[in-house]
């Protein structure tokens, strides 16, 4: 029985047996976040039970390290899409310890693509097209570093609403343990008081 199968079976029996009817809530927050995590799998029940968020406390997002990429990629729209339409009011941002994005070498992943067939002139052309791959797939020096990352790209967003707090946060993915690292109250209150007044 392949993947696909298995999953559509059970699927079947989860609607007929209406499963559902414990995960039925509204599209908006309520809890009025946005949670930018991890992908690995030790978080995908773990996080939510940590935080304890239940279905339809949070918009969750997923990416490699919890870390954004680019200020205009898909990651940073999702977070302004959920704050300006869909009722979130703060952010966290929640790395974890033991991530696989602290130990990523882009030269190891161009080796596995060659491997599993992409050809050097694929690669050659993506470089003189001005895609950098090596930097495209390049890790973060430590969790702690990357969590500030996608928090400081966040809250420093030119499209970021004024007065939404970015909080930053790690997990042990063995314990639950949340550990702050940015409090994003605090930054607002920091900028606050550094703003100059205005006549």
């Amino acid at each position: 029985m392949t993947q696909i199968t298995e999953i559509l079976n059970h699927n079947t029996a989860f609607v007929e047996n209406k499963e559902y009817e414990t995960f039925i809530s509204g599209k908006f927050p309520e809890k009025k976040v946005v949670v930018l995590t991890c992908m690995d799998t030790r978080l995908t029940e773990l996080l939510p039970r940590a935080m304890n968020m239940r279905n339809g406390d949070a918009k969750i997002l997923k990416t490699a390290g919890a870390v954004i990429s680019s200020p205009f990629g898909s990651i940073m729209r999702s977070i302004l899409v959920a704050l300006y339409e869909l009722q979130a009011e703060e952010v966290i941002v929640v790395g974890h310890y033991e991530c696989g994005m602290a130990s990523l070498n882009a030269g190891h992943i161009m080796g596995q693509m060659r491997e599993r067939g992409v050809s050097d002139e694929v690669l050659a052309t993506l470089e003189h097209s001005g895609v950098q791959l090596g930097q495209w797939f390049k890790g973060v020096e430590n969790e702690t570093e990357g969590v500030m990352h996608s928090v400081d790209m966040i809250a420093n967003h030119p499209l970021m609403p004024a007065g939404v707090p970015v909080h930053g946060m790690l997990i042990d993915p063995k314990t639950g343990k949340l550990e702050l690292i940015e409090d994003g109250y605090e930054r607002l209150r920091g900028k606050a008081h550094s703003t100059p007044d205005t006549p």
